[in-house]
């Protein structure tokens, strides 16, 4: 019985180490198996959020205004040639109620633009840059001229620099 318990006291603290071992490699390895299952269910079996759009509304398409042509002569030194902008604008507005907001405020908006295209030089107008800037300058201004109404974009139909 001497030789029994110095075996067993021997044989329990070896094992117990790798007993806490095994446990510790059965935790991570059904950790993984989890861990991947859950990452297979999310990235393949899930259903795609593009089925539950597919049940909303579509959205309505945007209305359009036209703006009456706009001819003006652009701003150049003395002496210099004269040159010439015509534009045929759209305006980009949410839905129908607000073309009858913006209806009556069309004088103003024809009045806004020609004021400002006036005092463009063609330099101003060279490059795509130049067309953005115009067009986003174009916006801001015809926000502020039918205030609670708002437009989306000003859209070129037309540019003609000569």
């Amino acid at each position: 019985m001497a030789d029994d318990q110095p075996e067993d006291g021997a044989g329990e603290g070896s094992a117990t180490p790798k007993s806490k071992f095994k446990l510790i490699v059965a935790v991570v390895g059904v950790f993984v198996v989890l861990s991947g299952g859950a990452a297979s269910y999310f990235l393949f079996m899930r259903p795609k959020a593009e089925e539950k759009h597919a049940e909303a509304p579509a959205p309505k398409p945007p209305v359009f205004v036209d703006v009456p042509e706009v001819l003006v002569n652009l701003s150049s030194l003395p002496g210099e040639r004269v040159q010439y902008l015509k534009v045929k604008i759209a305006l980009e507005v949410k839905d129908q109620p607000v073309v009858a907001q913006i209806t009556p405020a069309m004088p103003r908006v024809q009045d806004i633009f020609q004021t400002y295209m006036r005092e463009l030089r063609a330099s101003d107008l060279s490059g795509s840059a130049g067309m953005f800037r115009l067009k986003e300058e174009l916006t801001r201004r015809v926000n502020a001229a039918v205030q609670p109404a708002q437009v989306n974009a000003v859209l070129f139909k037309e540019i003609v620099v000569q």
